[in-house]
């Protein structure tokens, strides 16, 4: 069916407002775009916060599973110009089931918009569901080759859907953008060690504890010793590098692009280095920014002209 533009515009607003409302770090920094690539991002934003809302729905996982893969043939159909109402979704993770939290398929006619206008390539939509149904049956990595695959997927994938909104010179953006995308998942792992071990998820390798000498059981139990700590060095180490890797992409980005990649990178880096400083408090609590520390890195990349360098 086609849809009018008063649909599709009706779609950014239900994408705005799930966006809005998620409190992402991510999130301020769209703001420094254009209006229409502002839009853009909400719509990806909202596909990707749904795509995990189906997966850490409180439904046994095989119920889940059923969710995603009915969510994947949706944006199939989406990105053919087949788009199906349906009734809004009811509420789950707490969620207020009412017009301000839009299900699934109010968000498919933007994010169709958005794929033809910018030519991002469905894969990558593709990788980051099937990224998130690696959640449902897999709670353990045995080496980071392993975990690598994962973070292509559900990390990657959404920076390389993100550029081409943003807009890239050259497919030598393509390789930096997989490599950051690596070391912002790796941070995320580090800082929500203590909520998904909680969980019996263990997303860093198996083989790297067994290196440090540290055992699951330790990890279940807290234990911050110094194998803990020789552990965290490594792990922060390997993200430090993916970082490195991955900076030079603000190289191959539109001007407005490089801000937006720029706030997120640093802000990610920020949280990195706060974890460095004090390791053992990830087995406590989710690490954080403070909101002045938020709010000064998004000044400096306003009021400065982005470069390598300020990505340090």
């Amino acid at each position: 069916m086609n849809l009018t533009r008063e649909a599709i515009d009706l779609s950014y607003q239900a994408c705005h407002r799930l966006a809005r409302r998620s409190g992402s770090n991510f999130y301020p920094c769209f703001l420094g775009l254009s209006r229409d690539k502002r839009r853009a991002m909400d719509a990806l934003y909202a596909f990707m916060r749904h795509t995990d809302d189906l997966a850490d729905d409180p439904l046994p996982a095989e119920l889940r599973r059923q969710s995603l893969d009915k969510w994947r043939n949706a944006l199939r159909q989406a990105l053919r110009g087949q788009f199906t109402p349906s009734p809004r979704r009811a509420a789950t993770n707490g969620q207020a089931a009412n017009s301000d939290y839009p299900c699934g398929p109010e968000l498919l006619p933007a994010l169709a918009d958005v794929v033809q206008r910018y030519g991002v390539p469905p894969e990558h939509l593709q990788a980051v569901i099937d990224g998130v149904g690696m959640d449902l049956s897999r709670l353990r990595y045995e080496t980071f080759d392993e975990l690598a695959g994962y973070c292509e997927r559900v990390a990657s994938a959404v920076g390389l859907a993100c550029i081409h909104i943003w807009g890239f010179r050259g497919r030598e953006a393509l390789e930096p953008a997989r490599k950051c995308g690596i070391a912002l998942q790796l941070t995320n792992i580090l800082r929500d060690l203590k909520e998904d071990s909680a969980q019996d998820r263990v997303y860093l390798p198996l083989a790297d504890l067994q290196q440090c000498g540290y055992s699951l059981d330790d990890l279940f139990r807290g234990v911050a010793d110094e194998r803990f700590v020789r552990l965290m060095e490594f792990e922060i180490g390997r993200a430090e590098w993916f970082y490195g890797e991955g900076a030079e992409l603000i190289d191959h980005l539109e001007p407005d692009g490089r801000q937006v990649f720029g706030m997120m990178v640093s802000t990610y880096r920020a949280l990195l280095r706060k974890i460095k400083r004090h390791p053992a408090d990830v087995l406590q609590r989710r690490v954080r920014l403070s909101r002045p520390k938020k709010l000064q890195i998004a000044a400096r990349w306003i009021l400065w002209p982005p470069r390598v360098a300020a990505l340090s």
